[in-house]
């Protein structure tokens, strides 16, 4: 199990990327668009830089929802590696079965 902050964390990142969506997409918009004056494209991207960093869309990281484990996470089922093999043996995946021999 991942520590609580740790995934208070990440809570905390997602809800700043959301709020500020619509503001970075607008800004970025602004400071990519070449046909707009220079001084115009540059206060932009001071505005850019001046929203916090956690709202970046590329400072999240994918978490097991299950455990909070931040490596080996399959996208499609959300779950780490560790639990995938737990939620396998106890037969919680319809199709998936554990091999042993």
């Amino acid at each position: 199990m991942a520590k609580k902050a740790m995934i208070e964390r990440e809570k905390k990142r997602e809800r700043l990327v959301a709020k500020y969506a619509a503001k970075r997409a607008e800004l970025k918009e602004i400071a990519n668009d070449e046909s707009r004056p220079m001084e115009e494209r540059f206060k932009a991207r001071l505005k850019l830089a001046k929203l916090p960093r956690n709202s970046s869309a590329t400072r999240l990281h994918n978490r097991c929802q299950l455990t909070g484990r931040p490596h080996a996470y399959y996208r499609k089922l959300k779950v780490s590696r560790i639990a995938l093999r737990e939620l396998g043996s106890n037969g919680q995946i319809p199709g998936m079965v554990k091999s042993s021999w």
